[in-house]
């Protein structure tokens, strides 16, 4: 089965805490011995994990790059689902989606995953094509959402967008020019935001699959937001009009 590295505190910890045995081995800075560090390796041992001790120099290596705050680890790949029914069939009460229509950007994808988890979402999905995947930095960024939040990539984003709707999901697209503010909007029910990429927005054929459309107010002078502060106003918006 094939193996991805991790690294950085929050993904690593995250990934002892939900599947350890995923874990082949573990990467430690030999020159870090402060009090996390020491609490990570002990759960690692009391596991059984294998458990390395290299220099900062050779931990960048296997890291590529230095952003790995001294620990990372080797880890089979969770198996992501692969069809809407599999994340969507049997959940109960009302579902919360994010649809990303092209990002690529792995800082943004990791931080809309971080939000996704936070806000309950059931599933963050996008299109297989032209979007970033679940890349090293996506889950260093998305500090163990990544192994939490089903991030189910399609092949056709209009299509899964069809089978969504059939679960009862109001499929709710943004755009800074549309007439309905985020706040005038009923999104208390079955709801899935549609974000696109920064620049671009959503593609033409995606907004068409939109049941309507809400903007983002904007007070200052900044035009736009980038799109996971976007996804967590919108997942939140969901979350407020429910209580």
């Amino acid at each position: 089965m094939a193996t991805i590295l991790i690294y950085g505190f929050h993904a690593v910890t995250s990934r002892l805490r939900v599947n350890p045995g995923s874990i082949e081995e573990i990467f430690v800075d030999a020159a870090r011995q402060d009090p996390r560090a020491r609490d990570l390796l002990e759960s690692a041992k009391q596991l059984g994990l294998r458990i390395l001790q290299v220099d900062g120099k050779r931990l960048d290596g296997i890291a590529g790059g230095p952003r790995h705050q001294g620990i990372a680890a080797r880890v089979t790949m969770v198996q992501q689902p692969r069809h809407v029914d599999e994340v969507l069939e049997g959940l109960q009460g009302p579902l919360l989606l994010l649809i990303l229509d092209g990002v690529q950007d792995p800082h943004n994808l990791g931080a809309c995953l971080r939000v996704a988890d936070a806000m309950g979402a059931n599933a963050v999905i996008a299109p297989k094509d032209r979007a970033v995947g679940l890349t090293p930095t996506v889950a260093k960024v998305a500090c163990g959402a990544a192994d939490t939040v089903p991030y189910l990539t399609v092949t056709n984003l209009a299509r899964a967008m069809r089978d969504i709707k059939e679960y009862g999901v109001f499929i709710i697209g943004t755009d800074g020019e549309a007439e309905t503010e985020i706040g005038q909007a009923d999104v208390s029910g079955s709801v899935a935001w549609v974000l696109g990429a920064e620049g671009t927005g959503i593609r033409r054929l995606t907004r068409e699959h939109c049941d309507t459309m809400v903007k983002i107010p904007m007070y200052g002078t900044v035009e736009s937001l980038n799109v996971s502060v976007s996804a967590g106003i919108c997942l939140y918006e969901t979350r407020r009009q429910r209580n």
